[in-house]
């Protein structure tokens, strides 16, 4: 793969038609999804983190964040669809889970969102289903399924109650339903009857409220599932603060004009909500009581300041509201893909009556990007797109410089190398404009009509333009049509120019690869395939090749109208390139969006590292002239800026050094006003600085006497209030004894009361105790006639009970001979039932194996194919495996055999030492003797036995030692193979080290000749101010013609001051050649060593050759810097010819009758004499 990679660093624009594409991380740092990624920016340091998307994903439908503002979930719709649910607290965005619907085929998540809790996450599908699948997400688990709605009533939003895990409200039109999630399943809690109200939003703003916003601008108040009220929107905040009119209404929807805004957005935060009103406008509303809410703030989005004319800024539909966790900022996105901020802190609040939104970052394309330049001299980006709209962007400070809206479109845009100019290709002209300070202006229009491709020259005296199948080209200084290059059958895609200018390569539809001589106007060479459509060609860094892609899927080298190399590409194609100019790789951009880097030399297999970018084809790259970032623009709007680096992490190093320069231009008139206006605004601060002081002492004077008025009536008061209060003191004890008198009579008349109660209670009871006794008595009596009236029933009931079993029993009876004759009927229709399910269940079962029969026959092909496939890869790893176990396996074997020998030979030892302790004993014991021979006899079969097993290893030793040698003979021609690299690297080592050594010899000698430069460009300036001075003694010796004294004298004056000085002049010509003779000298001694040095390098072919392209460099760079000075030395003395001249002529007329005079005396005076 490539050593080179591509990091995304930065990328201007935003992704619409994300349901939530805008919500806060922290209070400075917002998410919002851009190209095929999301992206957490941070508003202060300007910087931004990118979440990339998953790679088989046709595109983002929506995203949500969770109350902890942890975690993100994102929705992407394709054939089956997914959430992925990513970690914001990690530095990189882990992706923690990727969801999906399980069994059921779902194509589109087109609204989700997390639980108060972040536990659960909520998903809402597309048409035609419309369903509901919630998720317990952390377990990957997935909990219920709701069907919402029909195809008739299309679903918009979901959303969590924020106060309770398990409740959620759908909106949508004609529907609006509150669902509760318990016992395993989602079921409907209330059902509002809305069928004619179209709800677009809605927001939680209480336990029980939820605030809808509809297509006709109503605000709506539900509680607990059912429609209370309308919010109207009439009341205006200069007005004294009331409370806005809460109205009843009914189900039917109140028919209103088109002209009625629609809202499309709303939010609830602690104070009220907001909601947004129409195209561009924002309404808040602060609660004033339990039900009632007052409109407080309207703020607006501004006039677009980079648009002369008619402007679509402010008519841009709210997409997305969001509020800091803080809440002291709001911010929205709009359908044109801008985003938008206000502060909502309470100074900035009532400092302004009106309030206006301002750029979150700056503006952005809202549409696709047609054009990208860039230049040598500045860290500039041109582009431009179909919104009519041309921008110039700083790739290092990441900020918008210049923007400027047209009337037409824009399809192709070139920026001047010096990046003080542009070229636009419009739909009616191509046009030349100047980049000035705060405007792009036209100065010269070209008759070029829909231009969708040119380029400036890297000298910047040319530019190349197409014209239909036409590439011309202009001269810059002259703007006359110096070339046509006709060729192409079809229209022209790309043109590039050579490093030197001397060539242009163009690309186009009809297939065609064409290299024009840019003097001649004559192809150079040429490549025809018509089966292929380019669509971006490039030169190689040397400019010796042609790379070009197209509709055929490859990525093509051209040199001498023959293709070199291919690089074949998957099903994706390629639609731009960008070669690097250190020549280390190549990047391309293709139909998904995505870019690649191939290293360079073109590999021959598919060999590349995918990186995801954009959500639309790639239209535009290029990479900066010092290689250290690759642009990248698409038809979704979004231009990201690549950092290039190595996979260490490093920039890479280029061969030319790049200087950037910090002027602009800008028209004298603007200068003008600019400085009038600052000598205005310093003349007005003066003034407002003296009135301020003037108010400030006239406020002091008058606070002062306010604080002594005050003092006085609060001393007046404290006064009064000491009285009143001794006054209160006296009258308090008053009462107090009063009180105490009260209190002992109050007591007295309470004791009496108490023992008169008690008396009159006493009889009472005595009465009640009396009425108690009689009616118990009475109640006695009653129970004994109950009684006697229950059993008289019992024997009644008992007879009906008898009677009424009878009179049944017959019923049951018929009914039971009825039950039979439909139980006779019944088995019979169940007999014919079951035959003919039967035979449906035979011919469904006859069909079921036909399409199992063929399905495992395609299923038996498969994978007998990835079994061969597998199985082949699988011999190829164990034979690998196996030869490695086999070697290892034989060194063991043969180390083990070597300790079976070592301890058969120490067997063998110590039998011999046994038999000769035997032979001993024999000689000793002549009694024992046959008992002994039989001994002798054994140990003699043993000794043979053990000679046999000798024989064996000794035998297969010699086998292993056989097998061993080839191995050992491999292992020594390693060793020296590895002595020989490693030989070869000592020497590359030092050929290197040689080479540096020249490098740095080089820079002295550079460094040198520049100081050298610099001494004689300041004799030449020393010279030139003495001629200057000389010229201006010359013209006032011109004035003394008339006195010949003082004119003498003067030139007496003139030549002491500067015949010296030419003496010194000549002296120090005198050093100059003494100096260039030792500079010859030093040539000479240069030259023999650079011959040396030749021979040496020629031991090492690889660094030759770009040594000596770079001295062949060098060379033709001293000789235009030579030529140059020759040519700027020139210009500075007719420049200063022609100032003497101006100078003599702008002297007064009155001078030259004088003169006159004073040439005609000069004569007669000589006759005289």
């Amino acid at each position: 793969m490539s050593f080179v990679v591509a990091q995304s660093h930065f990328i201007f624009g935003v992704r619409t038609g994300v349901r939530n594409n805008l919500c806060f991380f922290d209070e400075q740092t917002v998410v919002f999804p851009s190209g095929n990624s999301c992206v957490c920016f941070n508003t202060v340091q300007r910087w931004q983190r990118f979440i990339s998307g998953s790679e088989r994903s046709q595109g983002m439908r929506a995203m949500t964040i969770s109350s902890n503002r942890r975690y993100l979930a994102v929705s992407d719709y394709g054939e089956r669809a997914t959430v992925t649910v990513f970690d914001l607290q990690h530095e990189q965005g882990r992706k923690r889970k990727v969801l999906s619907a399980g069994d059921m085929s779902v194509q589109e998540f087109i609204c989700i969102a997390f639980s108060p809790d972040s536990k659960y996450l909520i998903g809402l599908t597309g048409s035609p289903e419309w369903m509901l699948i919630l998720w317990l997400w952390e377990k990957h688990k997935l909990l219920a399924t709701l069907k919402t709605t029909n195809t008739n009533n299309p679903v918009t939003q979901v959303s969590f109650n924020p106060y309770s895990n398990t409740q959620l409200c759908v909106s949508g039109t004609g529907v609006f339903k509150l669902f509760r999630y318990s016992e395993g399943a989602l079921k409907p809690s209330s059902v509002a009857k809305v069928e004619s109200i179209n709800f677009l939003c809605h927001t939680w703003v209480s336990e029980h409220r939820v605030i809808a916003g509809t297509d006709t601008g109503r605000l709506l108040v539900f509680e607990s599932g059912d429609l209370r009220r309308e919010i109207s929107m009439t009341c205006v905040q200069g007005q004294p603060a009331r409370q806005v009119e809460v109205k009843k209404i009914k189900d039917a929807n109140v028919n209103e004009g088109p002209s009625v805004p629609s809202i499309t957005a709303i939010l609830s935060y602690s104070k009220g909500f907001a909601c947004s009103r129409g195209p561009g406008t924002v309404f808040l509303f602060e609660q004033t009581d339990e039900n009632g809410y007052r409109k407080t703030r309207e703020i607006k989005i501004p006039l677009d300041a980079y648009c002369s004319g008619v402007t679509l800024a402010e008519y841009q539909q709210i997409d997305t509201i969001c509020i800091s966790p803080a809440e002291e900022t709001l911010a929205i996105s709009t359908n044109r893909g801008q985003l938008y901020s206000v502060c909502l802190s309470s100074v900035d609040m009532n400092k302004e009556d009106k309030l206006h939104f301002e750029f979150l970052s700056q503006s952005f394309h809202s549409s696709s990007i047609t054009g990208l330049s860039i230049c040598i001299r500045k860290p500039l980006v041109a582009t431009c797109s179909l919104d009519r709209s041309v921008r110039i962007w700083n790739y290092e400070t990441k900020v918008l410089e210049l923007c400027k809206e047209f009337q037409e479109e824009a399809y192709s845009v070139a920026l001047h190398p010096t990046g003080l100019f542009i070229l636009v290709g419009f739909s009616d002209r191509l046009r030349l404009m100047n980049l000035l300070i705060d405007d792009i202006r036209t100065f010269k229009e070209f008759t070029v009509r829909s231009c969708r491709e040119c380029a400036f020259s890297n000298g910047g005296h040319m530019f190349a333009a197409v014209n239909g199948n036409i590439i011309q080209i202009y001269s810059v200084t002259s703007f006359d049509n110096i070339l046509n290059l006709k060729g192409h059958n079809g229209k022209v895609c790309r043109i590039e120019w050579s490093l030197d200018d001397s060539r242009v390569v163009s690309c186009g539809v009809d297939g065609a690869v064409y290299e024009w001589n840019t003097q001649s106007g004559k192809r150079e060479s040429e490549s025809v395939l018509k089966s292929c459509s380019y669509t971006g060609v490039a030169f190689s860094s040397d400019c010796k090749t042609i790379l070009a892609v197209g509709t055929d899927l490859t990525l093509k080298e051209i040199q001498d109208c023959q293709v070199l190399r291919e690089v074949p590409a998957d099903e994706t194609a390629h639609t731009a390139l960008a070669v690097s100019h250190s020549g280390r790789v190549v990047f391309t951009g293709t139909s998904s969006g995505t870019v690649r880097a191939i290293k360079y030399p073109l590999p021959i297999q598919k060999e590349w590292m995918t990186y995801q970018a954009h959500s639309g084809p790639v239209t535009k790259m290029v990479i900066t002239y010092d290689d250290q970032f690759l642009l990248t623009v698409s038809e979704d709007g979004c231009l990201l800026i690549w950092k290039i680096i190595d996979k260490e992490g490093r920039g890479l190093k280029s061969n030319k050094h790049i200087v950037h320069t910090e002027e602009i231009l800008i028209t004298k008139s603007d200068l003008e006003e600019k400085t009038q206006h600052m000598l205005e605004m310093k003349m007005r601060l003066e003034e407002l600085q003296m009135e301020n002081e003037y108010q400030l002492r006239l406020k002091d004077m008058n606070y002062n006497e306010k604080l002594r008025e005050l003092s006085d009536n609060f001393v007046q008061q404290i006064e009064s209030l000491k009285t009143s209060q001794q006054a209160m003191k006296t009258e308090m004890e008053k009462q107090e004894c009063e009180n105490q008198q009260n209190s002992a009579e109050l007591i007295m008349k309470h004791s009496k009361e108490l023992k008169d109660l008690e008396l009159s209670y006493s009889q009472k009871l005595i009465v009640e105790h009396e009425k108690y006794q009689d009616l118990q008595q009475k109640h006695q009596r009653m129970q004994e006639d109950y009684e006697k009236q229950l059993k008289s029933a019992e024997d009644r009931k008992i007879q009906a009970v008898e009677e009424l079993t009878k009179m049944y029993e017959a019923k049951l009876q018929e009914k039971a001979e009825l039950l039979a004759q439909c139980q006779e009927d019944t088995e019979q229709k169940i007999s014919v039932f079951k035959a003919i399910i039967k035979q449906a269940e035979e011919d469904e079962e006859r069909k079921i194996l036909e399409i199992q029969t063929n399905y495992e026959k395609k299923m038996k092909t498969e994978k007998q194919t990835n079994t061969n496939l597998k199985g082949k890869n699988s011999i190829m790893a164990q034979k690998f495996i196996s030869l490695q176990k086999q070697i290892d396996d034989r060194s063991a074997d043969i180390n083990k055999l070597k300790q079976e020998r070592q301890r058969l030979l120490g067997l063998i030892r110590s039998l011999e030492s046994d038999i000769e302790d035997l032979k001993r004993q024999i000689s000793g014991h002549e009694k024992t003797s046959q008992d002994k021979d039989h001994i002798i006899s054994c140990l003699k079969r043993k000794n043979q036995e053990l000679e046999k097993l000798k024989f064996v290893l000794e035998f297969q030793l010699n086998e292993l030692k056989q097998k061993t040698e080839p191995l050992q003979h491999d292992i020594n021609v390693k060793k020296e193979r590895i002595s020989q690299l490693e030989e070869e690297l000592i020497q590359t080592d030092k050929s290197n080290a040689q080479l540096k050594l020249t490098v740095s010899e080089l820079k002295l000698k550079l460094k040198t000749r520049d100081k050298e430069m610099c001494k004689e460009s300041q004799k030449v300036k020393d010279l030139e101010t003495h001629l200057q001075r000389l010229k201006s003694d010359l013209h006032n010796c011109v004035g003394f013609i008339q006195e010949p004294k003082t004119l003498k004298d003067n030139i007496q004056m003139i030549y002491a001051r500067y015949v010296q000085q030419t003496e010194r002049v000549e002296r120090t010509n005198a050093d100059d050649t003494v100096q260039k003779a030792l500079r010859h000298q030093c040539d000479r001694q240069e030259r023999t060593v650079n011959g040396l040095k030749m021979r040496l390098v020629k031991s090492a072919e690889e660094h030759e050759k770009v040594y000596t392209k770079i001295m062949k460099e060098n060379m033709t760079l001293i000789a235009e810097i030579n030529e140059l000075r020759k040519e700027l030395h020139l210009a500075r003395t007719q420049a200063k010819d022609v100032r003497a001249q101006l100078a003599l002529l702008k002297k007064p007329k009155k001078s030259q009758p004088i003169l006159e005079e004073a040439a005609y005396q000069e004569p007669k005076q000589l006759g005289v004499s």
